[in-house]
């Protein structure tokens, strides 16, 4: 029922929101916390992502290689620096705190391991072919291009 009504909302949103949003720059979308970047990504239609990808794909073609070698620089200096915000977030949490959240991650484990349990034969080789499809685009630096390909397969079951 919450993720129900979570849709709902977003696509309320989504309706709200002038097409033109899509067009908002990269600075715009940077300056938005993680999770204010996620609510706008999902508040957005399907065709709306899709433009958004494709406008972020032409960015990244239209780099020369320094410019690419520039922004790979960047984002992994991004990693490493949320990397140490979270092993610091870690190491500053009580040990009551700590125990909570392993628990949470043993749990999550724990249902992601049912859901594949109670997966038929087919469904998990469709989940199969898609990580491995993933694995080779992020390998081959296309990830943007992924979900073309899925549209054109069809959606996972």
């Amino acid at each position: 029922m919450h993720t129900l009504r979570l849709i709902i909302a977003a696509s309320g949103l989504a309706l709200l929101m002038p097409t033109a949003a899509i067009a908002q720059s990269d600075d715009g979308l940077a300056d938005m916390t993680p999770e204010q970047r996620r609510e706008y990504v999902q508040g957005l239609s399907v065709e709306e992502r899709q433009a958004l990808k494709e406008q972020r794909r032409a960015q990244w073609d239209s780099m020369s290689d320094e410019e690419r070698q520039a922004a790979r620089r960047d984002r992994s200096e991004q990693r490493s620096t949320n990397r140490e915000a979270m092993r610091q977030h870690w190491n500053s949490l009580s040990d009551e705190e700590r125990n909570t959240a392993r628990e949470q991650r043993r749990a999550k484990k724990e249902q992601r391991r049912e859901t594949w349990n109670n997966m038929s034969d087919e469904q998990k080789s469709a989940a199969r072919q898609h990580m491995r499809d993933r694995r080779d685009a992020t390998r081959r630096g296309d990830r943007g291009r992924q979900d073309k390909r899925r549209g054109e397969r069809g959606k996972r079951q």
